[in-house]
């Protein structure tokens, strides 16, 4: 993350999803052993993740990254450009 991040975007959010494409971690009970935040913390980074297409919720409290947040890790998308999803 640097300084020209969007504002919507935290500290932990890379290394959520790092934690995601590499550990294979899905619940934010689990992502919450290897990181700062609480797991009512991480529950909502990774709600926001998803929000902004970054990591896929396949059921309830279960994530894993998004084609598009292997994408962001390797520096080819701007979060600046992202706009949150509707999920209606």
């Amino acid at each position: 993350m640097t300084d020209d991040s969007p504002e919507w975007m935290h500290p932990v959010d890379e290394e959520l999803l790092r934690l995601l494409r590499d550990e294979e971690l899905f619940m934010p009970d689990q992502l919450a052993e290897e990181v700062e935040p609480r797991a009512p913390q991480v529950a909502y980074r990774c709600r926001e993740l998803a929000k902004y297409g970054l990591v896929t919720k396949h059921a309830m409290g279960m994530y894993d990254i998004s084609d598009l947040g292997e994408r962001y890790l390797a520096d080819k998308v701007d979060p600046n450009e992202l706009e949150p999803q509707d999920d209606s």
